[in-house]
């Protein structure tokens, strides 16, 4: 089966006080987490700041995907990267979604989601996601046959939480590989102040 991830870096980060995706090396480290992780293909989603987090991915082997209405939430990205996965002449039979604001998501839990695949691995069918300690989080693994329901649905910041919360989700358990935790404020060293 093939599996495009699709990175979502379009928000403008208020709390952060700047586009996750130009904070450190967020959107570098999310696009190779998703490749060594096992992805086909990966296409970045972004937004806010589009031309400076573009110019960060120079060099990089990445489809980018601009949201012009980024700013209507974390939906508006992923619907705009399904829709450019849903023309592609190359489709894949299922996209893993991750978030830039991710950092301690790396490759071995990509791995691992890609590995279980939910009821009987990776198909047309899958909805599968990570879970920290129990707790649902990303990457979230869905089949080609969700595509069009989570665009539908997706409204706001939550994203495909609704259309997860009506369909049976699988969980892989991955709390030793990683927190899961986003991060919505900057650290001390990357506000300067010490």
């Amino acid at each position: 089966m093939t599996v495009h991830g699709l990175l979502l870096a379009a928000g403008a980060g208020r709390r952060m006080g700047t586009p996750k995706a130009l904070v450190e090396d967020w959107l570098v480290r999310g696009v190779a987490a998703l490749r060594e992780g096992g992805c086909d293909r990966v296409t970045v989603v972004l937004g806010a700041a589009a031309d400076q987090a573009r110019r960060l991915l120079d060099g990089v082997r990445v489809d980018v995907v601009e949201a012009a209405d980024w700013a209507d939430g974390m939906a508006a990205s992923l619907r705009a990267g399904l829709a450019a996965l849903a023309v592609d002449p190359s489709p894949a039979e299922a996209v893993l979604v991750t978030l830039v604001d991710l950092p301690d998501v790396g490759a071995d839990v990509v791995r691992r989601v890609l590995a279980d695949g939910g009821d009987g691995g990776v198909h047309l069918g899958t909805l599968c996601r990570a879970s920290y300690g129990g707790v649902p989080g990303h990457p979230v693994l869905i089949g080609r046959d969700h595509w069009v329901g989570v665009r539908e649905s997706a409204q706001g910041d939550r994203g495909a939480r609704g259309y997860l919360a009506a369909h049976e989700v699988a969980l892989v358990e991955c709390g030793d590989l990683a927190t899961g935790r986003d991060v919505d404020r900057p650290t001390p060293d990357q506000r300067g102040d010490g």
